[in-house]
């Protein structure tokens, strides 16, 4: 009977080793990379990571190598389709280039974030606790 309960652990990672992975962090970074090992705690290892930053119909990305992520850190974790990934309709330009929007829609939703947090602290008696990347 215990052996139809699926894994709830780290351990459930172990199909996941040598696999092109999609890695959401708490501050809203996208990484790309083969998982090459993680433990208990979820920590992850990402060989040939890069970051992806995407704005409308155009994404861009910064090559990380090897990249050692902290498992509390870590949003969502998916296998990546090889078979499908060359299928997206998105144009690939440079980084710098996207960078800037990127970084400007981010500034825009933490001001939306902030006015959101300031009515709910006001009308609603909400607390204002939590922080940059508290958001998951």
């Amino acid at each position: 009977m215990d052996s139809l309960i699926p894994f709830t652990t780290s351990g459930s990672l172990v199909d996941c080793v040598d696999r092109k992975m999609l890695v959401v962090l708490r501050d809203g970074r996208k990484l790309h990379g083969v998982l090459r090992s993680y433990d208990q705690f979820a920590n992850l290892v990402l060989e040939d990571t890069v970051e992806r930053i995407y704005h409308e119909d155009a994404f861009a990305e910064s090559f990380h190598g090897l990249f050692l992520i902290r498992g509390e850190n870590v949003v969502l974790l998916g296998e990546i389709d090889l078979d499908q990934e060359d299928d997206v309709q998105l144009r690939q330009v440079d980084y710098a280039l996207l960078e800037q929007y990127t970084k400007h829609d981010a500034e825009i939703k933490k001001q939306k974030e902030e006015v959101k947090s300031q009515v709910l602290f006001q009308q609603k008696g909400f607390c204002k606790e939590g922080g940059e990347g508290d958001g998951y």
